[in-house]
């Protein structure tokens, strides 16, 4: 286990995700963002839906990925129906 795991909404399955499409720690998720994450998985794994982007975006954060805003959560759904 790498810190990632450490971090909020990640698990195993997407600590190892983050890790195989070079991204293993939490500095690297922060400068890379979430929707950069997001593609990267998106490619390896064409089940990354939207709850894992909102993850993605809730351990950027800080925060369980139900707390996203509004705001937020509106841009990161209209940046998944685009990517389709």
């Amino acid at each position: 286990m790498s810190e990632l795991s450490k971090i909020i909404n990640i698990g195993k399955v997407l600590e190892q995700q983050l890790n195989e499409v070079g991204i293993p720690t939490q500095e690297d998720l922060i400068k890379i963002g979430s929707r950069e994450a997001w593609v990267r998985i998106k490619k390896i794994d064409s089940s990354a839906c939207i709850n894992r982007l909102y993850a993605l975006e809730g351990a950027i954060q800080g925060i369980r990925w139900h707390n996203l805003d509004e705001i937020t959560k509106k841009d990161l759904k209209e940046f998944f129906d685009a990517y389709k």
